[in-house]
């Protein structure tokens, strides 16, 4: 498989960014007023609303701090984030000091193309960078500096990288992990 097919091969699964309001948000009240909202303080501090267009679950806390998660593109949080901000502010209430959304983390899978020899992987990518008990997970866990994300690489060759704040850094992270698994002969 070529590199551009590798890169091709890469699917966002999952965005989580913050945002904030800029002031405290009574919950009680509007776990009342917004339709579809839960609030169960009990087994969770936030109130719990979900977007259906794009599919997303944004959590709104006491302090007026959200987090926008399950969207499957950065326009999509961001969108998500925009139905929060209307719904408060039809109910009243100020969204002037609202912060923008800050991606925290992006989750994507890909597909190298290849079956991967873990065990010879767990050696060759550096015992101080690698996690690999295939007794208590399948997957290797490979931490890469640059770009600063976690790889989790499995024998079928398709791999999960976590900790991405932009896009391109997923896409960097498969050219780095292709390449270093070429360089050791194991690309086949």
């Amino acid at each position: 498989m070529s590199n551009e097919a590798r890169l091709a091969s890469l699917e966002i699964q999952n965005v989580v960014a913050s945002s904030a309001v800029g002031q405290e948000l009574d919950l009680e009240s509007l776990s009342m007023d917004v339709d579809g909202a839960e609030f169960n303080p009990d087994n969770f501090p936030g109130l719990v609303y979900r977007t259906q267009e794009p599919r997303a679950a944004n959590l709104i806390f006491r302090s007026g701090k959200i987090v926008c998660t399950g969207a499957s593109s950065v326009d999509g949080v961001n969108r998500a984030l925009e139905q929060v901000f209307a719904e408060l502010e039809s109910l009243g209430i100020p969204i002037d000091g609202r912060e923008e959304a800050t991606v925290q983390n992006i989750v994507s899978s890909a597909d190298l193309g290849v079956t991967l020899n873990l065990n010879a992987l767990a050696i060759g990518l550096g015992l101080e960078n690698v996690e690999y008990e295939p007794e208590q997970f399948p997957g290797l866990v490979y931490r890469i500096d640059e770009p600063n994300v976690v790889v989790l690489l499995f024998g079928s060759g398709k791999i999960v990288i976590t900790g991405a704040k932009k896009v391109e850094y997923a896409r960097e992270a498969i050219q780095v992990v292709s390449d270093e698994i070429d360089s050791l002969g194991l690309l086949g």
